[in-house]
């Protein structure tokens, strides 16, 4: 598939996921799972598991401790989709990973504030498209 079609197949992997949780607040187990199992599986055919199982289980490991500290700020979603997100990072270095994992929260609390300024309500803002943005952002940087 080469490498531009495996970034076209990642983004609309992340447009799929983006607008599931902007729409339902939710990130389907049925999308999130297979497609951080094609991410380790290119990775592997690729040479690239360990790196990828190290950035994967990084980022999902972060995410989980904030999902078990407080259910309320972070979906299990979240930490499913980090999985995927952290492996396909971390296969294009540290630097990438790195970015993916601070710019996320950025993004997130960015939006947020400025809902917050237009006076709109801010209670449960999906963090998954912020995630995706700053990890394709990330891949193409």
């Amino acid at each position: 598939m080469g490498e531009i079609g495996g970034l076209a197949v990642f983004a609309a992997w992340c447009a799929w996921l983006s607008v599931s949780d902007l729409r339902t607040r939710r990130l389907p187990n049925a999308v999130t799972l297979p497609g951080a199992a094609v991410i380790l599986a290119a990775a592997a055919v690729g040479d690239h598991l360990r790196p990828a199982l190290v950035g994967g289980c990084l980022l999902a490991g972060g995410y989980l401790l904030v999902h078990l500290a407080r259910p309320a700020a972070m979906g299990g979603g979240d930490v499913k989709l980090a999985l995927g997100l952290g492996a396909v990072t971390a296969m294009a270095g540290p630097q990438a990973w790195l970015a993916a994992a601070v710019g996320a929260f950025v993004v997130t609390a960015c939006v947020g504030g400025a809902l917050r300024l237009a006076g709109r309500p801010v209670a449960h803002l999906p963090h998954g498209p912020s995630m995706c943005l700053v990890s394709l952002l990330a891949l193409a940087l």
